[in-house]
């Protein structure tokens, strides 16, 4: 059997490897189909992470080096790939009572063709309706990225809205803004397939970046008034540079993006005169802003409940789908090289 791992930085491969016995407490699950994540990990894979050097240190709430002789934070050539899987179970420990051999599931897991985690008091583990699209169930991640950014900005009824990066957790994040309330929702993306999804799930307007002032054209759709709430998922510094022109005054910019350092960025500007509100949102940060009131269980518990009633609808985003065999070249250029030709690669085995 083989598995997707990071032989090194940016160079992905199959790699064999064999199974080890379940233990009484765990479920060996057979994957069918499964998904990279986009942002974190891609950076992770371009050796670009901070946690390769350094640990984040909770007591102090900030990153610190390594101790002399420790592990690397990210190791290539074990380094495995991908965020989400989903299949049916194979085997099962004698503890395990919440699944039954045969179940459809979905988890977190690595791209690979077996996949063996916990089964007992395991809320990550979910068992999937028989009619629920698997790329909706790989959407799990990114939905509860998007969901957390739309609440930490506190969207509500009437504000206009502007999402940037129109990625999968951009794209879910037009369709939660829009379904809030929100009176103008505005995509911005410099891909215009992508634009015509966020189209179809909600966008009132799309803009391309591309030779275009942002802020400016935010500031014009909204009769000069500016965003309520940006919800920034690109990563860039221009678009940040853009959200603080064409935000409102007293505005928010909800920070969802894991950024690159930047090296043109401006504070002298717009930010000052629209007395700009940044909040930087983590889906996995706890306590999160809501808490005690919103866990992180609870924000996966409304998601997955979302993603399987189909209030939210992924199965379009889920663009391009691979084949396991070609995913070695198939990451390296639609998640790492050419992140422009795909939205979120799915993967079927």
């Amino acid at each position: 059997m083989k598995k997707l791992i990071a032989t090194q930085p940016r160079v992905a491969a199959l790699v064999e490897y064999q199974d080890r016995p379940v233990a009484e407490h765990e479920v060996k699950i057979r994957v069918r189909f499964g998904a990279p994540k986009h942002g974190t990990e891609v950076v992770d894979f371009r050796a670009a992470s901070p946690f390769i050097d350094e640990e984040f240190n909770s007591e102090w709430q900030l990153f610190c080096p390594r101790p002399d002789g420790a592990a690397r934070g990210i190791e290539f050539g074990k380094f495995q790939l991908g965020n989400m899987v989903v299949g049916e179970i194979v085997e099962k420990g004698s503890a395990v009572t919440d699944y039954q051999l045969g179940d459809r599931v979905c988890t977190y897991g690595p791209l690979q063709e077996t996949v063996i985690v916990n089964g007992v008091d395991n809320y990550k583990l979910r068992i999937m309706p028989q009619d629920a699209a698997w790329q909706n169930a790989v959407c799990y991640d990114p939905a509860q990225f998007a969901m957390s950014g739309v609440r930490d900005a506190n969207v509500r009824v009437g504000d206009y809205v502007v999402v940037i990066g129109l990625g999968a957790i951009g794209q879910i994040a037009v369709q939660l803004a829009k379904k809030a309330g929100a009176s103008v929702v505005i995509g911005v993306d410099p891909i215009a397939h992508r634009c015509d999804i966020a189209r179809r799930h909600g966008a009132d307007f799309c803009l391309n970046p591309v030779g275009t002032d942002v802020g400016l054209e935010i500031k014009t759709l909204t009769g000069k008034q500016g965003a309520d709430v940006i919800i920034e998922t690109s990563g860039h510094s221009d678009a940040l540079q853009s959200a603080l022109r064409g935000l409102a005054y007293g505005g928010t910019i909800s920070y969802v993006a894991f950024a690159k350092p930047f090296t043109s960025l401006n504070f002298g500007r717009e930010a000052h005169f629209n007395n700009a509100k940044i909040v930087f949102s983590r889906a996995c940060s706890e306590p999160n802003p809501d808490y005690p009131r919103w866990s992180r269980k609870r924000i996966e518990n409304t998601c997955w409940e979302l993603l399987m009633n189909g209030y939210l609808a992924c199965e379009d985003l889920i663009d391009p789908v691979v084949t396991f065999a070609s995913s070695p070249e198939s990451y390296m250029k639609y998640v790492d090289q050419h992140p422009e030709l795909s939205i979120k690669m799915g993967v079927t085995f």
